[in-house]
């Protein structure tokens, strides 16, 4: 039940974003915050209750870019294992045009509520595959999300070029264009939220360069700028990617995504690992978005990207767990460590903080949404929190309370705040029997494995 204000008291930390005073903890009332209490005060306005935080470090509600919620139904699947990304990719397709509405339902249900336990407060899924049996998949996906509070981005993605026409992806997968952008328009219209606040918005997502048709990328991209939403695809994540693109348009992946009319910053990409210095002046220039997944991006051995030069050129850089059958999980605080050991493994343990990775989970997520009420702790931002606590034997020790949520290995928030409800409580969902998700959500997952192995 949202209380009308509540202090939330001395925390053990907090780490807010940016350089105001927060010691004392923070005032919330009708989901957003109304004030933050400096080092040694009491709050100004009136509250009408307390929550001691005095045993939590608070960060902003973690946000996490790019996701593929359905595929929590094929983690590990044996076939799958020790593969790079096109024969991965070959593999779990015939596995997942299995997808029905039950197991989307769960697959996403699943996802989002793992998200939530590990401090993620606003989920972007990139969903892509509409098998001809389910074609309301982003539908479904809306309503498996609502009993969870949460904010989400639902990209309704598209693949157009299938196996017969050059793609990768078998024919009886994709969908054709004017199908694609039918319902484009339809879920933008229904569901799309624009205001402050808002708890579901939708972008466009035609998948990558070898699924879908270069005229379905400038659709797209002409029919979200007429709405007002935003654009997201793969891009430059493997070395076959490029050798595609050069054989088949005769250009690099990022001059076939200027020449389709997608360079331009309301964009974000998923991975970006093989630009050139020259490219990556221009996404900066661009102020185009790049989603960083370190889990994945290590799991399939695809690269890694080069954050620092991305954003000291211009760029955006936001951090997602990526699909769960390639990470293979659905943890935002353990990417955040992923991505702070690989990035110091690239430029050394000096040039990256976990000051600058918490930034790229909140703010620079944010920014890649294209929302200004969220990823940092202020006054009329959003009331989004995520509290943990350091009472595991992992943490015995620490100094550096913020440090060692990285350092340490935290994996599971205590307390969620989204919009000024906790969706968790003492690391439990609120309003959700976790176990007998999981139990259906297993169950599902080996059937939909079963039937097409």
């Amino acid at each position: 039940m949202q209380q009308q204000s509540v202090w939330i008291k001395k925390p053990l930390a907090i780490w807010t974003g940016n350089s105001e005073d927060a010691t004392n903890g923070v005032v919330i009332q009708q989901g957003r915050i109304c004030e933050l209490v400096p080092e040694g005060q009491a709050p100004e306005q009136a509250y009408d209750s307390v929550f001691d935080a005095s045993r939590h470090v608070i960060l902003p509600g973690l946000i996490n870019c790019h996701h593929h919620l359905y595929q929590t139904l094929t983690r590990a699947f044996p076939p799958a294992l020790n593969k790079e990304l096109f024969p991965w990719l070959k593999t779990l397709y015939p596995i997942w045009a299995g997808l029905d509405e039950e197991a989307l339902y769960l697959g996403t249900q699943l996802g989002l509520a793992e998200l939530l336990l590990s401090g993620c407060t606003t989920a972007a899924d990139h969903h892509y595959l509409f098998p001809q049996t389910l074609p309301n998949c982003i539908d479904v996906q809306i309503d498996a999300a609502r009993p969870l509070g949460m904010r989400t981005l639902f990209t309704r993605g598209s693949m157009s070029l299938g196996a017969k026409d050059g793609g990768l992806p078998p024919d009886h997968v994709v969908q054709d264009q004017d199908t694609i952008l039918a319902d484009s328009e339809r879920v933008i219209n229904q569901y799309h939220q624009a205001n402050a606040g808002a708890m579901t918005q939708i972008a466009l997502a035609p998948c990558s360069p070898f699924s879908v048709t270069p005229e379905l990328m400038r659709g797209s991209a002409r029919l979200a700028r007429q709405h007002g939403v935003r654009l997201h695809t793969h891009l430059a994540e493997t070395e076959d990617e490029n050798s595609f693109c050069i054989e088949r348009f005769g250009k690099r992946p990022l001059d076939y995504l200027e020449d389709v009319e997608w360079l331009a910053d309301d964009v974000w990409l998923a991975h970006g690992i093989h630009f050139t210095e020259t490219e990556m002046n221009k996404l900066g220039q661009a102020r185009v978005g790049i989603c960083h997944c370190p889990s994945s991006n290590m799991l399939l051995a695809s690269g890694i990207c080069n954050t620092l030069e991305l954003e000291q050129q211009g760029a955006i850089i936001g951090l997602g767990v990526d699909g769960s059958a390639s990470n293979d999980c659905s943890n935002m605080i353990q990417e955040l460590r992923q991505a702070l050991f690989i990035q110091r493994l690239k430029y050394s343990a000096a040039r990256v903080s976990h000051d600058q990775v918490l930034s790229w989970a909140t703010r620079g997520g944010a920014s890649i949404m294209g929302r200004q009420d969220i990823g940092e702790i202020a006054i009329e931002k959003q009331a989004d929190l995520a509290l943990f606590k350091l009472d595991e034997m992992r943490f015995s020790g620490h100094g550096d309370p913020i440090a060692a949520l990285l350092l340490c290995g935290a994996h599971q928030a205590d307390y969620v705040m989204v919009a000024g409800q906790w969706r968790v409580e003492k690391g439990e969902l609120t309003d959700m029997d976790i176990q007998e998700l999981m139990q259906k959500h297993h169950a599902r997952a080996q059937k939909l494995q079963s039937g097409s192995i």
